[in-house]
């Protein structure tokens, strides 16, 4: 029943796109042919390490000695309106530094919240159809919905403060300063829906002794400083969509003031540079953390999209 109204409401969203596509995605942006990025190189990880590359937007993969984490998967050239085989939507400025096929298996797939650039159904169809029945999916209270049909090997939903564990590895979900809606009509924590709206999560991880934070999606807030209660090490935070979205994304600097909140020694940049969501230039948040990076006593583990950070 839950799917069937998700799939309802999905098609008189992609009705008002068509419509009033401009009202929907904003306007048409540069082709993600014409920039070049990195490209990391999976196969020769080492399972003893923890080794992280940006592929795009909020999609970073995760070695975390051995095990597989993909955060918020955007793989393909648009996010937006899934129906009929077909996304209608925004499409990228920059490539994917991985192409879909080029994705080795995830363990788990990390999803911060529903929105469309962030839980992508193409995106996560492919990996599960590629892989079915192999995935545990982590995702934000109240959000299993978009994607339950899928063939994951499991789907969890955590609250704010939920602990969860999987084989190896431990999560905890943070509250973010966020909103939780795929669709403007849909109930949401921002709009004061705590028991049935949808929700919005960071996370950290933990394995072997080390702690991974992945942001999600956030304004300037001081919920990391008050439920992370022991430091991170590596933190993954977004920069980008600030002007004129403050009340719903921080800024370059406000991210790293975050960051340093937690004790985090790594910095790693994304929500930047693959979609145009802001009036900010596109290549400014990046410039910004690097020019920053050194007053919050930071290292900045990856300067740009397809780049790699590997620790031991």
């Amino acid at each position: 029943m839950l799917r069937r109204n998700f799939i309802k409401k999905t098609v008189i969203a992609t009705g008002l796109s068509l419509l009033f596509p401009k009202l929907v995605f904003g306007s048409k942006e540069e082709k993600s042919s014409n920039v070049k990025v990195l490209k990391p190189t999976p196969g020769n990880w080492s399972p003893e390490a923890v080794t992280l590359a940006w592929v795009g937007h909020s999609t970073v993969l995760i070695n975390f000695f051995g095990k597989m984490i993909l955060t918020d998967p955007i793989l393909f050239e648009k996010v937006g309106i899934y129906i009929w085989g077909t996304t209608f939507g925004q499409s990228r400025y920059s490539p994917p530094a991985l192409e879909a096929d080029e994705i080795p298996k995830p363990d788990i797939v990390l999803l911060s919240h529903a929105h469309m650039d962030h839980t992508d159904y193409k995106s996560l169809k492919f990996l599960t159809d590629k892989y079915p029945k192999q995935i545990d999916c982590i995702t934000a209270y109240n959000t299993s919905d978009v994607t339950d049909d899928l063939q994951w090997k499991s789907i969890k939903e955590m609250d704010w403060n939920d602990e969860y564990s999987l084989p190896g590895l431990s999560f905890k979900a943070l509250q973010v300063k966020h909103f939780g809606w795929r669709y403007p009509w849909e109930k949401d924590r921002s709009k004061g829906f705590m028991k049935d709206g949808r929700s919005f999560n960071a996370y950290v991880i933990e394995r072997n002794g080390k702690r991974i934070l992945f942001g999600g999606d956030t304004a300037l807030q001081n919920y990391f400083a008050r439920d992370v209660k022991t430091n991170v090490d590596i933190a993954i935070m977004p920069i980008g969509a600030y002007n004129p979205w403050r009340f719903n994304h921080c800024n370059p600097e406000e991210a790293l003031k975050m960051a340093r909140s937690i004790g985090a020694k790594v910095f790693i940049p994304i929500h930047c540079g693959t979609f145009k969501q802001g009036v900010e230039p596109v290549g400014e948040p990046l410039k910004i953390v690097r020019e920053s990076v050194s007053n919050f006593s930071l290292e900045l583990g990856i300067k740009e999209i397809g780049g790699t950070f590997s620790a031991g």
